[in-house]
């Protein structure tokens, strides 16, 4: 069992569709299960075949939700497909308080209301090569229509703006090879600023260069 990080602070992971935050996110709780944890999200939506409640998600009614909302239970929330997602401050709350750091994958409108919220947390941006190898990756996928592409695309140059504003992330990884991605994401989040070397683990300050990078074919 790998020791807690200094710094237990969630662990807020973001960055575009078809990046590969997701396969991030995974490894670095497969790799450390005892150390690290997901909060699980509520949705209004319908558990569909597969999904296990508790598990997946907790189901729950729409009254339900925005009685939670209400009552500012959640740190994020947001509307898809005409259902509703939100991550519960409280289930945040009982994980750090059982000894877990708690690892979040969030999109770019989650992030604002995080940071907006009471919630103190570490913010890492994951980041494309380029715009044209995002795009390759996502058409590589062969599940996806060309107008669901389109806007995927879209999204990510706003999301790789958003990136660039000071003081968003605390770092910056351009996922170019994996294991090079993981290496940095993982020693950041044991080591924190103090141990970001040249070249691996980087503030948002020490890699803006990389961030400008990865955004070049954004303002093509």
């Amino acid at each position: 069992m790998a020791p807690l990080p200094p710094d237990t602070r969630p662990i807020i992971i973001s960055g575009p569709s078809g990046v590969g935050k997701g396969t991030l996110y995974k490894l670095l709780l497969d790799r450390h299960p005892s150390t690290f944890a997901t909060s699980i999200s509520h949705t209004t939506r319908e558990p569909r075949p597969g999904e296990t409640r508790d598990v997946d998600y907790y189901y729950t009614d729409m009254s339900t939700f925005e009685q939670m909302i209400a009552e500012d239970g959640f740190v994020e929330h947001a509307k898809f497909g005409g259902n509703r997602y939100g991550t519960s401050k409280k289930m945040i709350g009982e994980l750090t308080a059982g000894g877990r750091v708690v690892v979040l994958d969030i999109e770019m409108e989650g992030v604002k209301q995080i940071k907006s919220s009471s919630l103190s947390a570490r913010y890492v941006f994951i980041a494309p090569p380029s715009m044209t190898i995002l795009e390759q990756r996502l058409r590589n996928r062969g599940t996806e229509k060309e107008d669901s592409i389109q806007k995927r695309l879209a999204q990510a140059k706003n999301e790789l703006e958003y990136s660039k504003v000071e003081g968003v992330h605390d770092l910056i990884i351009v996922n170019d090879d994996l294991e090079e991605a993981y290496k940095k994401l993982e020693e950041f989040v044991f080591k924190g600023e103090s141990g970001a070397g040249k070249g691996e683990g980087q503030t948002q300050e020490q890699s803006a260069k990389d961030g400008e990078k990865a955004g070049e074919s954004v303002l093509d």
